[in-house]
């Protein structure tokens, strides 16, 4: 998987915002809650973390590269700690399903302003 490639992609979803946290790590939310966080390009990390569904938390975390998130395990995140666990169309799935997951939490009102806003919607 392409790190660059999918902070890329997780800049496209519809309400996605980028926020720096913790003094370097690239945060991706949605709706001001986060879905991915990047860790800090300038050190050269090569992670990223993101909320999946209950289901496949076990499963993601079977795969070797992937961990539970550090502080948000608890909440189903994972840490892709190698790219090379997935792949781009694997993660431009699971980044999009947590971009799902974070914008089904959000109040009615807030999901219906961003998928109102959202290029290609009438």
């Amino acid at each position: 998987m392409n790190l660059d490639a999918m902070r890329k992609f997780c800049a496209t979803l519809p309400g996605a915002t980028v926020d720096i946290k913790w003094g370097a790590d690239e945060c991706h939310c949605v709706g001001g809650r986060m879905f991915a966080v990047f860790g800090p390009k300038e050190k050269g990390s090569r992670s990223v973390s993101f909320k999946c569904d209950p289901e496949r938390f076990l499963e993601l975390t079977d795969v070797p590269g992937i961990v539970p998130a550090p502080y948000l395990a608890r909440a189903h995140w994972v840490q892709v700690q190698d790219a090379k666990a997935l792949t781009d169309a694997q993660g431009r799935e699971l980044f999009a399903r947590a971009h799902a997951l974070i914008l089904a939490k959000l109040t009615r009102r807030a999901r219906d302003a961003i998928l109102a806003a959202a290029p290609g919607r009438h």
